[in-house]
């Protein structure tokens, strides 16, 4: 773990960022004199969204049917079996 202070950061950020990003080093913490504030650590690698998984598992969606539904609901509400 290396601690750099802001000015130091801001004149380095990008070998901070590079050494980080490259594995040399796990995280690199941000100090404001002298105490730490922030962390600068690289992100996982995430897998690419597949689009499409659920295709075909699920029923069209059938409009009039859900709006008959919501005459249903109504006499309910007014107590009408």
């Amino acid at each position: 773990m290396t601690i750099v202070n802001m000015h130091e950061a801001k004149s380095t950020l990008s070998k901070l960022v590079e050494a980080v990003a490259s594995g040399a080093q796990r995280e690199i913490i941000l100090a404001r004199h002298g105490k730490p504030v922030a962390r600068i650590v690289a992100l996982e690698a995430r897998k690419p969204i597949a689009l499409g998984l659920a295709s075909g598992r699920f029923t069209k969606f059938d409009h009039a049917a859900f709006q008959a539904m919501d005459e249903d609901v109504a006499r309910h509400f007014d107590g009408e079996p």
